[in-house]
C-alpha cells in the first residue's frame, strides 16, 4: 500500500509538469533526499524512480524550460573542476571497489548541484526549491522528533524510515542538517509567498523548529549539540536584545535537562573529555594519519583511502571498585577507520588541491552570502516588498554554511547531496541578485539622457534665451 501512495504522488507530479517542467525538478530533490525507493517494501524497490527523475527534470529543462535568466557561474566551474578531478583521482585510487562505489552517487551528487542553479532564475522557483528542501527533510524530521518526545530515542536506537546508517539517515549528518536549516524554517514565517505568512505558517514552523532541536538530543548525536551552539552564536548578529536572547536559550536549556535521559548526560561528557572516550581517541588518530598520509600522497588516495590507515595509541580507562577510582592506560590498535571529519575525509582522498578547491567552494558561499546580505538588507537604501526577502534569505543560507561546516569538522559529509542542494541555492540567489542588480541599472541609464540629448537640450535653451533678448 505504501509502495503505491509513492508511486501515485510521483505519477502525478510527473503529470503536473509537463506544464511546469520546473516541477521534474523539485520532484527529483524530495526523492533524492527522503529515498523513497528505500522506505517502500514492493515494487517501488525495483523501479528507478531517482533516474527517472532526473532525466525528466534535465530534459524538461532543456526542452520546455524559457531558460531566461540562466548563467554559468564561478562556483559552478569550482564544482565541475572538483567532480574532474575525483574522476581523475578516481584512476589510481588505493581501493578501487570501494572508491568506486562511493563515486557512483558523489559524481551524481556534483552534477545535479552544477545543473540546480540553472533552474531557479525567479523568486518563486528559488523558494520552491528552499521549501520543497525543507519539506522533505520535515518528513524525517518530524517523525523523529516524536519518537524522541515519546521515549524512543538513544545513539543507535532512534529507528528512521530506513534501516541503514547512511546519508541523511545516518543520526549525526540528519542532526547537522536539521539545525543547519532552522533559519531557512524561520524565513519562511515572514517572506514566505507559496505558503503567506499566517499564525498557521508560524505556529508549524515552531513546532519544526523545536522538533529539528530534537533529533540531538534523540540521536544522542554530539555533533548536533555544536551544531546547535554555533547557530546560538551565529543568530546573536541578527537579534536586537542579545542578553534577553541569550538569558532565553539558557532558560530554555535549563528546562529541558529534567527531561533528557541520563544516557544523554554521559555521552555529552565526552565532549569535555576527549581523551577518556575511545571514539574521538579514534579521531584524533585517524587526523594525525591522514596528514602523514597527505605528505606522502599530496594528490589523495581516492576516495575511501581511510582503508589503508592503521595505528595504535593510548587510551586511558577509569575503573570503578567501590569508592576508588583508578586510571589505566592501555594501548589500542585500529585499522580502516573513517576519516569523521569532512576537511580529512578531502584531503585524504583528494590530498591538497580537492581540499583547496572544496575550502574555495565554501568560502565563497558564505563571501557572497555576506555580499548579498550587506547590499540588499533593509537600512542602507530603500528596497521594496519586491527584494526585502532577499538579505534575510542570504543571510539563512550563509548561517546554513557555517553550521554544515561545524558539523562536517566531526563527520565525513563532505559530499552529502543536501548541502550540494544548498550550494545550488545559494550559487542560484547569487545570480538572480546580480541579474536584477544590472537591469536596475539599465533602467537608470535609459531614463537618463544621452550626452547628444543634453547638448540639443543646451542649444535649444540658448536659442530660447537669444529669441527673448531679440524682443524690443
Amino acid at each position: 500500500m505504501l509502495d503505491l501512495v509513492f508511486i501515485a504522488f510521483i505519477g502525478f507530479i510527473l503529470l503536473l509538469g509537463l506544464r511546469r517542467p520546473f516541477l521534474w525538478v523539485l520532484l527529483y530533490v524530495y526523492i533524492d533526499i527522503l529515498a523513497p525507493q528505500r522506505i517502500g517494501y514492493g515494487i517501488i524497490q525495483e523501479l528507478q524512480i531517482s533516474l527517472i527523475a532526473f532525466a525528466a527534470a534535465f530534459g524538461g529543462w532543456l526542452i520546455l524550460d524559457r531558460k531566461e535568466g540562466a548563467r554559468f557561474s564561478l562556483r559552478q566551474f569550482l564544482i565541475l573542476g572538483l567532480l574532474i578531478y575525483c574522476w581523475w583521482t578516481l584512476q589510481g585510487a588505493e581501493f578501487p571497489e570501494a572508491a568506486a562505489t562511493k563515486w557512483d552517487w558523489v559524481w551524481k551528487a556534483f552534477l545535479f548541484a552544477i545543473f540546480l542553479p540553472l533552474t531557479i532564475t525567479t523568486r518563486l522557483r528559488i523558494e520552491a526549491l528552499a521549501l520543497v528542501l525543507v519539506v522533505a527533510v520535515a518528513t524525517i524530521v518530524i517523525g523523529t522528533g516524536m519518537k524522541t518526545v515519546l521515549g524512543g530515542g538513544g545513539y543507535e536506537n532512534l529507528k528512521f524510515f530506513v534501516k541503514d546508517n547512511s546519508g541523511i539517515y545516518e543520526s549525526s549528518t540528519l542532526a547537522t542538517v536539521a539545525i543547519a536549516l532552522i533559519p531557512v524554517i524561520a524565513w519562511f514565517t515572514k517572506y514566505g509567498t507559496v505558503y503567506r505568512p499566517h499564525w498557521t505558517v508560524s505556529v508549524f514552523a515552531g513546532a519544526l523548529i523545536f522538533a529539528s532541536l530534537l533529533i540531538p538530543v534523540g540521536t544522542e548525536a554530539r555533533t548536533g549539540l555544536l551544531c546547535i551552539a554555533a547557530l546560538g552564536v551565529l543568530l546573536l548578529r541578527y537579534t536586537k536584545r542579545r542578553l534577553v536572547f541569550i538569558a532565553a536559550a539558557g532558560v530554555m536549556g535549563l528546562t529541558a535537562l529534567p527531561f533528557l535521559p541520563a544516557s544523554y548526560y554521559e555521552r555529552m561528557a565526552t565532549l569535555t573529555q576527549p581523551g577518556g572516550d575511545e571514539s574521538a581517541s579514534t579521531r584524533i588518530a585517524v587526523w594525525e594519519w591522514t596528514m602523514d598520509y597527505a605528505a606522502e600522497r599530496p594528490f589523495g588516495g581516492g576516495f575511501d583511502a581511510y582503508r589503508a590507515n592503521s595505528f595504535t595509541y593510548r587510551m586511558p580507562v577509569r575503573q570503578e571498585v567501590g569508592n576508588t577510582v583508578s586510571v589505566e592506560y592501555r594501548e589500542v590498535t585500529d585499522e580502516a577507520r573513517a576519516f569523521h571529519s569532512s576537511f580529512f575525509e578531502v584531503l585524504g582522498e583528494q590530498g591538497y588541491p580537492g581540499l583547496a578547491m572544496w575550502l574555495l567552494l565554501h568560502g565563497l558561499g558564505v563571501w557572497q552570502m555576506e555580499r548579498i546580505y550587506r547590499k540588499w538588507r533593509v537600512g542602507d537604501r530603500s528596497r521594496d516588498e519586491a527584494t526585502e526577502w532577499i538579505a534575510p534569505l542570504a543571510a539563512a543560507l550563509q548561517m546554513a554554511s557555517l553550521v554544515y561546516l561545524v558539523g562536517a569538522t566531526f563527520q565525513g559529509i563532505a559530499y552529502q547531496p543536501v548541502m550540494l542542494m544548498i550550494v545550488g541555492l545559494q550559487i542560484g540567489l547569487n545570480s538572480y541578485t546580480i541579474r536584477i542588480e544590472s537591469t536596475r541599472e539599465d533602467e537608470v541609464e535609459t531614463t537618463e539622457p544621452s550626452p547628444s540629448e543634453r547638448r540639443a537640450e543646451r542649444q535649444r535653451a540658448a536659442a530660447q534665451a537669444r529669441a527673448r533678448l531679440a524682443v524690443p
